[in-house]
């Protein structure tokens, strides 16, 4: 999911957040509790401010786990296999690439026989 929207403010709550992704405050909640990284900065009240960086990660966590069906374990070992990858179009560039080697590859066999 790529969210549609520009993100301007530096903290956004848990309301807003939750409307971006058509989901509900307390799923955002709950993985905030399945996943460690996740952690929004607090105010005195005790409400949730989010970043745009946790916004990220709740965009990455969104794709494998509503688009892509990975389980939570799954998403969370997902994730931290690619932690070093915030931005999903980094990773897609990555897979394109080993697909066009892929290809030369497989041409290059082809072309040998």
């Amino acid at each position: 999911m790529k969210l549609s929207i520009e993100l301007t403010k530096l903290y956004y709550t848990i309301g807003e957040v939750a409307e971006m992704f058509s989901v509900s405050t307390s799923l955002i909640r709950y993985w905030e509790t399945e996943f460690p990284s996740l952690k929004p900065k607090k105010d005195r009240r005790g409400d949730r401010k989010f970043t745009k960086k946790d916004i990220e990660q709740l965009e990455e966590i969104y794709t494998l786990v509503k688009e892509r069906g990975f389980t939570l374990e799954g998403a969370k070992k997902e994730i931290k296999e690619n932690k070093h990858v915030v931005n999903p179009s980094v990773r897609d560039n990555e897979v394109l690439a080993k697909l066009k080697k892929i290809r030369k590859g497989i041409q290059d066999l082809h072309d040998s026989i």
